[in-house]
């Protein structure tokens, strides 16, 4: 699969774990039984449209969260404060599940089988030893597959809807690309080599006249072809004299000023034309190299990866310790990348080995980009967490490309509508609650 098809596939995919909570983590006798006190005096907590909350599903959430933070060697927020809040996530999922019953595509029974495929390998099991363990814990086939069905729907419908709002206009693309433009001007790197005259701060007008003197016989050696580099060694009374005067190539805003407004006009190679005073002395300098970074010179990066969804944000310490493990094995070599890719990632990229072909900035969420930018070829990322699910990321190859025009600008409208994904998506959320019918019940007398 190519980049170019890569954050499509990643929006169009189910979230295969969905349902599958259970499996991230094996559940502890104790939340064993906290499930089997709560089944017996369980109730509808909250009305949702057409769907129930019960209180089962809170004390589980609970429970499991709680479980989570505490491993994480956290403490757990207040009982009354972490029930609110897993409340009004399950309301939320509700809202959204109902939502996209109502708007969103049919999802075949094959898409179904793979999610359920999908979920069996990455727990290490087959489908029928799935179903006994769905079994054990309460919940049949069917319902688990009807739970898959909806977190496919609402993954699709969520894009949709979100990239829906979200307006890019020309008038962005150009302000952004102006912005890129003017930064890349004042990111110029200069090489200058040196040669110093000092001048004592308190010098009378006959010690500067000599000095002076000094500095203009020494333009003239110059002008008339003698090497920078010899004479520099020679009169310099820089702390560079032992290289020729060469102060190394540095960023303009880690020299002198007085430095880089003399550069400004200079050829590569040329000579200022007058000595320059500043409080150390005089200075003779020249340009040896100048680099600019090109605006439209992109760096493209060519990785694979494993992802593994999440049925809710709060299995991704387990899905990420999971991650890990595996991130292990393959650098102990016991696993092969692909190999891994191929068996449990739950992106298209699977059937190539997680290969995503070659990627410009902005092709990816922004998570992914951040960790895939701080990786060497050949480097593992630790767990990456995104709106997608949990990543491991390899990269394997860079280079640096000339970009075409409306690649760029593709690539820069793809940025921005990143950028503004989380915000459209709190408001989407938040206008689709206060569209729906939520009837909130107290528990029985």
């Amino acid at each position: 699969m190519t980049h170019h098809h890569f954050s499509q596939c990643l929006r169009a995919t189910a979230l295969a774990m969905a349902g599958a909570a259970c499996f991230s983590a094996a559940p502890t006798a104790a939340q064993s039984q906290a499930t089997r006190t709560n089944l017996s005096g369980d109730f509808i907590v909250a009305v949702v449209n057409t769907e129930a909350v019960t209180s089962v599903e809170v004390a589980q959430r609970i429970e499991r969260l709680g479980a989570e933070v505490r491993r994480g060697g956290g403490k757990p927020p207040d009982t009354d404060v972490l029930r609110q809040q897993v409340l009004d996530s399950l309301i939320d999922e509700r809202v959204q599940i109902t939502f996209a019953r109502e708007v969103g595509q049919k999802v075949d029974d094959a898409e179904i089988d793979r999610a359920v495929t999908n979920v069996a390998a990455q727990n290490q099991m087959t489908v029928p030893q799935l179903r006994d363990r769905l079994r054990s814990e309460g919940m049949d086939m069917a319902r688990f597959r009807n739970n898959l069905r909806d977190q496919l729907q609402v993954e699709r419908v969520r894009e949709r809807e979100v990239n829906a709002r979200i307006r890019i206009t020309d008038a962005d693309i150009d302000r952004v690309l102006v912005e890129r433009r003017a930064k890349a001007s004042t990111q110029v790197q200069l090489n200058l080599a040196q040669i110093l005259i000092t001048v004592p701060e308190d010098a009378d007008a006959q010690v500067l006249a000599q000095r002076l003197a000094i500095a203009g016989r020494a333009l003239a050696r110059l002008n008339a072809g003698e090497d920078f580099a010899k004479l520099a060694r020679e009169i310099s009374e820089d702390s560079n004299r032992a290289n020729g005067g060469e102060i190394g190539l540095r960023p303009a805003e880690r020299l002198p000023d007085l430095f880089v407004e003399a550069a400004r006009d200079m050829a590569v190679g040329q000579l200022s034309a007058l000595p320059l005073r500043s409080p150390a002395g005089l200075h003779i300098i020249k340009l040896i190299d100048r680099q600019q970074s090109d605006p439209f010179q992109v760096t493209q990066t060519k990785a694979r990866h494993i992802l593994l969804r999440l049925s809710d944000r709060d299995q991704a310490a387990a899905v990420s310790r999971r991650m890990a493990d595996w991130r292990r094995q393959i650098e102990r070599g016991d696993k092969k990348f692909e190999d891994l890719a191929r068996e449990v990632s739950e992106d298209g990229s699977a059937t190539t080995g997680g290969e995503l072909g070659w990627a410009a900035p902005g092709q990816f969420v922004p998570e992914f980009e951040e960790a895939m930018a701080k990786l060497a070829p050949g480097d593992l990322s630790p767990p990456v967490v995104s709106r997608f699910g949990v990543h491991l990321i390899q990269v394997l190859e860079r280079r640096s490309v000339a970009a075409d025009p409306k690649e760029l600008r593709e690539q820069t409208r793809n940025q921005l509508r990143e950028s503004k994904f989380d915000q459209a998506y709190n408001d989407w959320a938040k206008e689709l609650r206060l569209r729906a019918y939520i009837e909130m019940r107290e528990p029985p007398q």
